[in-house]
């Protein structure tokens, strides 16, 4: 397995081909929710399984001061594996690079335990975004 930071648009389509079988066709999420206006301003994160096929995916901005990460997915097939972590640790890897300390994301509400296992707390109230429960939660690195 290896996560690699986007650099080419070729792996921001694999980003977006795992992006629109997780949440477009998998929790039906609109595409136009999906694919959105921050693309652009966005660092993006993909995870290859050991065939070079993408698997994961992810992206990183900045938002009110926080790095904010964003669209954390994985093929259903390669869930409870570790690579979820292994993605999660790359992004916040890059941030600390970048000189982030505050970290912030909005989790599915099932993912929560996923994300404080990682360090993170809950800090709001559950919402809805695109139909799915989530609930902020911060981490400062």
């Amino acid at each position: 397995m290896e996560v690699i930071r986007v650099e080419t648009d070729e792996q921001l389509q694999d980003a977006y081909y795992v992006r629109k079988i997780v949440f477009v066709d998998e929790q039906k999420v609109p595409i136009e929710e999906e694919i959105d206006q921050f693309e652009l301003e966005s660092t993006h994160f993909v995870v290859y399984n050991d065939e070079n096929k993408p698997i994961g995916a992810g992206r990183f901005r900045l938002i009110d001061g926080y790095g904010k990460i964003e669209r954390i997915c994985i093929l259903p097939s390669y869930r409870k594996s570790g690579i979820g972590k292994l993605l999660m640790e790359r992004i916040i890897e890059f941030a600390k690079d970048n000189g982030y300390d505050k970290l912030k994301l909005n989790a599915q509400t099932h993912a929560i335990r996923f994300y404080e296992n990682l360090g993170f707390e809950v800090s709001s109230d559950e919402f809805f975004e695109a139909g799915i429960p989530h609930k902020t939660m911060i981490m400062h690195i």
